[in-house]
Formats: C-alpha cells, sequence, structure tokens
C-alpha cells in the first residue's frame, strides 16, 4: 500500500477540509487553548481572497472554521517560506477579526482569532524550538493580555529533527505531518493506535484517489518546485546587486581590483567595468 503527503494541497485539504472531527481534534492538539477551552464543534467558513505573496501564489494552503463559542481558526500549510508571509498571516487573522463587525456585532461581542501556520522550511534559525506561539500581551507583565487575535507557527523540519517520542496528541498529529512522505509503504505502528489519527492516514492512500485528482497532486508539486526556483532566483539576484552596490563604494574609495574582488566576490573583469 502506498501513500501521499499530507502536506499537499490536495491531501491537506482531503483530511482537515473535509472531515471537521479530524481538525477538530487536529486544532485543540496544536492550538495554546486555556483548560476548559477545548473545541467541541466546528462549521467550515469559505477562504477568503487575500493578497498573494510574491513569489508564492501556490504553496499555501488554506483550511478556516468557525466554533460554537463562535471563535474563528485559520489553518495554513506553508510549504515555502519568504518574510512577507508573517504579514499575509497577520493580515489574514486581523482582517477575519475585523469583519465580524460586518455582521452586526458590537466591539465587546467580537470573538477570537487563531492563526495557525505549519510551515515546511526553517525560518528562526536562533531557536531550536520548533513551536512559536506569538499573543498581544504587556511588556511587562506578559500574564496581562488582550484577547483578540493569537499566532502559532511551526517549523516541520525542526520538529521532524528532534525526533521525539511522546504520546501527546500534539506530538503524534506533528509526526502524522512530517514521517508520511510521497510513496510511503511502511506506516509509523504507533500513530495507528490513534483513531483520529489512523483515519487521517486512510484518506492518503494512493488508491482512493482517481487518476484526475493524481495529476492534480503532481501538479501542486511541480509549482512548489517552479516557486522555490523564482525565489532562489531572486535571492541570488539581491545578493548580487548587494555586491555590485559594495563594489562601486570600494571603488571609489580607492580600493584596488583585487581586492574588491576577494571582498566581494565578483570578478575582476565586472569590477573594472563599474
Amino acid at each position: 500500500m502506498r501513500y501521499l503527503d499530507p502536506k499537499n494541497d490536495l491531501t491537506f485539504k482531503k483530511v482537515f477540509g473535509e472531515h471537521p472531527h479530524l481538525l477538530r481534534s487536529f486544532l485543540n492538539a496544536l492550538l495554546p487553548l486555556a483548560e476548559g477551552q477545548q473545541i467541541e464543534h466546528i462549521e467550515y467558513i469559505p477562504a477568503e481572497l487575500v493578497p498573494n505573496i510574491p513569489l508564492l501564489k501556490n504553496s499555501i494552503v488554506d483550511v478556516r472554521c468557525t466554533d460554537n463559542r463562535g471563535r474563528q481558526f485559520i489553518v495554513e500549510m506553508q510549504m515555502l517560506w519568504t518574510d512577507s508571509f508573517k504579514n499575509r498571516v497577520l493580515f489574514n487573522a486581523s482582517k477575519a477579526y475585523v469583519k465580524q463587525l460586518d455582521r452586526g456585532h458590537e466591539y465587546k461581542g467580537l470573538k477570537p482569532v487563531y492563526a495557525l501556520s505549519l510551515v515546511n522550511e526553517n525560518f528562526e534559525p536562533d531557536t531550536k524550538q520548533y513551536y512559536h506561539h506569538y499573543a498581544i500581551v504587556h511588556t511587562e507583565y506578559p500574564e496581562k493580555r488582550i484577547d483578540g487575535l493569537q499566532f502559532v507557527f511551526v517549523e516541520l523540519p525542526k520538529f521532524k529533527a528532534q525526533n521525539l517520542t511522546e504520546k501527546k496528541l500534539q506530538i503524534l498529529w506533528l509526526r502524522y505531518l512530517t514521517e508520511i512522505e510521497d510513496g510511503t509503504e511502511q506506516l509509523p505502528a504507533d500513530l495507528l493506535e490513534i483513531p483520529e489519527v489512523r483515519e487521517a492516514m486512510e484518506y492518503l492512500q494512493e488508491s482512493a484517489f482517481t487518476r484526475e485528482e493524481l495529476a492534480t497532486y503532481d501538479k501542486y508539486w511541480d509549482s512548489i518546485s517552479s516557486e522555490r526556483t523564482l525565489i532562489e532566483d531572486a535571492y541570488s539576484e539581491g545578493e548580487e546587486k548587494k555586491a555590485l552596490s559594495i563594489a562601486r563604494s570600494m571603488k571609489a574609495k580607492g580600493f584596488d581590483t583585487p581586492t574588491i574582488a576577494e571582498l566581494t566576490g565578483l570578478s575582476q573583469e565586472l569590477i573594472e567595468r563599474l
């Protein structure tokens, strides 16, 4: 039996966008909800159109829902990372929060919005932590906070590198996302012991998808590969522009060509043409 990767747009939405009880379990496990604040019932709400991040048109998977308390939850699976992504998440959650007033709510009736972003790249190089929780808190008294918006970012590669073996549901769901890859044939036995995780794995069976769906699945990976190349090219172009600017400045200050070439990585021929 072969399985598909749960991080793909097709599979992620099939599991978490079509089965509310699985999404409820996932959110209760991943979100920093206080005791007695667990999600009991959810209903899906349509994904909204939000501004695209340049170079990232296809790599963001968005699933939204609201619960019986009126709280909204935005779940995003982000395959690639740029510095603009956090701004997009902030915009997305803030818009969902403010839009509640369109339905006649007073300010005091506004319900919290939680944004959960699962990122398939490392973006915080200064820490080994993979789980990042942001809230609006008092800078001197963190226990004092303003309710309304909360954000969770999970760096999936960091989680995978830690090889955690705890049986906590949060750990098991993250293992589901990181240990099952395209073409996996042998599933982790301990994940099969958890009914909701086992069910989510069953929906990944390649044989359960039509030929057209599998073509869509492959097309998504192609789009991710293309976007990654565009990002790398843009980064290289930006680094070259920076090096050229430094070279011009050094040349104006009288540095010799070999020294400029050594410090900037540019060729002597290019520096002489500046």
